[in-house]
């Protein structure tokens, strides 16, 4: 893994407002030697502080104690990651719902449980334990900072680790609030320590440093593969949630009212920054400039405001270096042949002059095979195709690297359910979209990444399995058995 050598001075990260360009706030970033540092102080914690062998009845009150903290802060955490990433507020404030969620739900699982007696083959009780890793490295991405911190942190400490949460470099200011307020619950000193910078530098050197017994990363498709390169070179478990070019696909008995809110809603919502994002619209072909027309008209009336603007419906991107990445990922969607529908640039007007504003991008007249299709934009960018029946679906909606989820609108549950299960896909809506819950696995297939999220799975990830064995013996054990 190629990197660059780790910070040894003092410098800072900013945090600049995508709305407006302002600076929201500083973090320092991690030294090399401070890394060194809290490695040890987390290894130290884990060992002497006692949360390893906290009863599992304790160690969950103090998660429910994390997630009033957060229910106390709710609205200016809320505002903080809007400002910090540029979501708007309303769903600022579902974030931070869903981290409440997340700390309330790793405390129920905690004591509640269960691993397994395993049926003896001879004169034994055998049973497994899950033990911690250790120290655990926790990697998160700026789209949805307090959720995904959430998602990882909580049980990963469920499960008895200390933890070393490195988030974004672009949205930095959220993680230092759930270390703090953990402490404030609670927390041993040292469980939850926060390592700034970037991921080509002080993230590498996370990944790479010996005192780390297991990786969870959250990101690109390019950085997990280089994480993931690490990890096997180290011989630690690496759980990798990855991108996506996920399909939504449109049969021509669907309710259409709801299947077209439903793509609008899927691919525009967070401004199309979001891994599950419905970027590749497929639909039946007697229906495709039906629906195709009723999608680009909801598209162009979509409000693109300020994060905090009342009725907002999209912000702005979550920095002018993503915006600048999407512009170029449209520019060559242009250069393949598409036709931009709608959107297509940076919004006129005094009121998007300062902020990373695009307007919501519906494409067509591209192949499967060009780029548009097969690579991520991550951005507000929906390129749309016709299939002709369920077999040319199925070998257009697979045909690519990623497989992380999709959507399936009609009113066929026969053909719901055979298409559900041809498509290589993590999760599978049918008739709705972009429906996540703490208690449900969640991750991907093919390059879209190894292991899951959520769910008593999530707890799992954290943890490693012990086999255990009684011997019940009544004679003394002989070399040939």
């Amino acid at each position: 893994m190629d990197t660059l050598p780790p910070s040894t001075r003092g410098e800072e990260l900013i945090s600049s407002d995508p709305a407006t360009g302002e600076e929201v706030g500083r973090v320092r970033v991690t030294t090399a030697g401070e890394l060194d540092r809290m490695v040890e102080r987390a290894w130290h914690a884990f060992h002497n502080s006692g949360w390893k062998a906290l009863l599992p009845h304790r160690r969950a009150l103090v998660l429910q104690a994390i997630a009033d903290g957060l229910v106390a802060e709710k609205e200016a955490l809320a505002r903080l990651q809007m400002r910090d990433n540029g979501k708007p507020l309303a769903e600022c404030r579902a974030m931070v719902e869903s981290a409440i969620g997340t700390f309330r739900y790793y405390a129920g699982v905690c004591e509640t449980i269960e691993t397994d007696v395993t049926p003896p083959r001879g004169d034994y009780v055998s049973f497994t334990l899950l033990e911690p890793f250790g120290v655990v490295a926790c990697i998160t991405p700026w789209n949805s900072p307090i959720m995904n911190d959430a998602t990882k942190v909580a049980p990963a400490l469920a499960a008895g680790n200390a933890v070393l949460l490195k988030p974004s470099e672009d949205s930095p200011l959220l993680a230092p609030e759930l270390a703090r307020i953990a402490r404030q619950a609670g927390l041993p000193e040292g469980m939850l320590q926060v390592v700034q910078g970037k991921g080509a530098e002080i993230g590498a050197a996370l990944v790479a440093h010996p005192g780390v017994r297991m990786i969870s990363f959250t990101g690109g498709t390019v950085t997990g593969r280089a994480i993931g390169r690490v990890a096997g070179e180290r011989l630690v478990p690496a759980a990798l949630e990855l991108g996506g070019k996920s399909p939504h696909v449109v049969f021509a008995d669907a309710d259409l009212d709801h299947a077209v809110a439903a793509v609008v809603a899927g691919i525009f919502g967070s401004a199309g920054q979001s891994c599950v994002a419905g970027s590749r619209l497929l639909i039946e072909a007697s229906v495709y400039d039906d629906v195709l027309r009723r999608v680009v008209a909801r598209a162009e009336t979509l409000r693109v405001a300020a994060p905090d603007a009342e009725g907002v419906e999209m912000g702005p991107l979550a920095s002018f270096h993503h915006r600048d990445r999407v512009i170029r990922f449209v520019d060559r969607a242009r250069a393949e042949g598409g036709r931009i529908l709608c959107g297509g640039c940076v919004p006129d007007g005094a009121e998007y002059a300062r902020g990373a504003y695009y307007l919501p991008t519906v494409i067509d007249g591209l192949g499967m095979d060009s780029l548009t299709c097969q690579e991520e934009a991550f951005g507000p960018v929906l390129v749309a195709l016709p299939f002709k029946d369920e077999a040319d679906l199925i070998a257009q909606a697979n045909d690519t690297a990623f497989g992380l989820a999709c959507g399936i609108w009609t009113e066929s549950f026969k053909r719901a359910w055979r298409i559900g299960r041809a498509l290589e896909a993590g999760s599978v809506w049918i008739n709705t979209y972009k429906q996540s819950v703490t208690t449900t696995p969640f991750g991907g297939f093919k390059n879209s990444g190894i292991g899951r999220e959520k769910g008593i799975d999530g707890l799992r990830l954290y943890a490693q399995v012990k086999s255990m064995y009684f011997g019940l013996h009544q004679n003394p054990m002989s070399v040939a058995r």
